[in-house]
């Protein structure tokens, strides 16, 4: 069996704010045209008008992907900027209103609006995709349910969606509550082989149900366009390092599932029944909480899960170039995630005797300054 590059793409989606309302704004036209111009194939719109989307072209390792994404975050900032407007990227707008967002007139989106009907309408919600690159077909169902068990692991660090329409939701990730009533979502079932996976998507195919493989949205799926394994599950995040750190724990966690696989061994595969009830912690407490470690049949507080996992993943971050990426975890796991941070700073606020719409406000004011720290 050959060596897998682990090559690495990272997908982000933004919201659009105006600098002085703070409330999401269509992205104009002009400001998608220049982005387009300086990026290359890089940027493009999302569903809603007021989203954003990037990608990393195809990287060798963390630093590359570094180089791009902060090429990428500053280019749309500073064009952003010339419009009086503000990316973030955080799972939710802290107060913003479904109902009042429209979506891009898009064929494809145009499609999924007449396909999902009110469901579509609410996905005003970003997330942050990891590709590594995988290119043997089978390899990549093999992986499908061995990297599932730390899908949630992902989701607490990356949580960046505390608040719906002006409300405290207690969730750190309620972007998931609203994804996950879209079909052919949550963890990835599993495949005996590729075969079988390409037997069971093709019925919805051959029916018509879907055109292809892109609207399977599951929390990780082998990728429609690249030999890639693509993990789903994350909060976009507002620092560029909390980003990098997730990517290159991902692409770790490939290539330690690959190197068992060389010796004859793989991880050992959990009911999904029992890791959506960590998917369920992730999303509710996220980085300050507790997953079920199912082998030692305890419940483990979250920087202890993340030292399993840097002593887990550590030789092959190493090999990868990515261990101070990993190790940073430590700090996700010890200071919380983006979703404490906003509490924290809308908590500060309302204390300070500001109104809730003003601490609200804050709250968005802290996510632009968090977009633009690592620039």
């Amino acid at each position: 069996m050959s060596t897998p590059e682990f090559t690495l793409g990272i997908e982000e989606e933004y919201l659009l704010v105006d600098r002085d309302s703070l409330q999401l704004v269509e992205a104009p036209e002009a400001l998608m045209a220049a982005c387009r111009d300086k990026l290359e194939g890089q940027v493009s719109p999302e569903f809603l008008q007021c989203q954003i989307e990037i990608g990393t072209g195809v990287c060798a390792d963390i630093a590359e992907a570094r180089a791009d994404l902060r090429k990428l975050r500053s280019t749309v900032a500073a064009e952003a900027a010339r419009f009086n407007l503000a990316p973030i990227a955080a799972s939710c707008h802290p107060s913003a209103d479904w109902a009042e967002q429209h979506h891009t007139d898009k064929d494809r989106y145009n499609d999924l609006e007449k396909d999902l009907g009110g469901v579509a309408r609410r996905l005003l919600i970003c997330g942050m995709h990891v590709h590594v690159g995988l290119d043997d077909d089978d390899l990549r169902i093999d992986l499908l349910p061995q990297f599932s068990y730390f899908l949630p692991h992902l989701l607490a660090l990356s949580s960046s969606s505390p608040f719906w329409k002006g409300q405290d939701t207690g969730l750190a990730s309620y972007r998931l509550t609203v994804f996950d009533n879209l079909p052919r979502t949550g963890l990835p079932p599993v495949f005996n082989s590729w075969a079988e996976y390409q037997r069971n998507i093709h019925v919805l195919i051959d029916l018509g149900l879907i055109e292809d493989s892109s609207k399977i949205w599951w929390d990780l799926r082998p990728s429609h366009n690249f030999p890639t394994l693509e993990s789903r599950i994350c909060d976009v995040c507002p620092r560029l390092e909390d980003t990098l750190s997730l990517a290159a724990a991902t692409q770790a966690l490939m290539r330690m599932l690959w190197g068992l696989k060389t010796h004859n061994m793989r991880w050992r595969a959990y009911d999904r029944f029992l890791i959506s009830e960590n998917r369920w912690r992730a999303q509710r407490y996220g980085a300050r909480g507790s997953l079920i470690d199912f082998g030692r049949g305890a419940v483990v507080d979250s920087p202890e899960l993340v030292e399993e996992l840097i002593e887990l993943i550590g030789a092959d971050a190493r090999a990868l170039g990515g261990l101070a990426e990993v190790e940073r975890l430590r700090e996700i796991a010890a200071d919380g995630s983006s979703a404490d941070r906003q509490r924290a700073v809308r908590r500060g606020a309302l204390e300070a005797g500001q109104s809730d719409a003003e601490a609200m406000n804050a709250v968005v004011r802290h996510l632009i300054d968090e977009f633009h720290r690592d620039l």
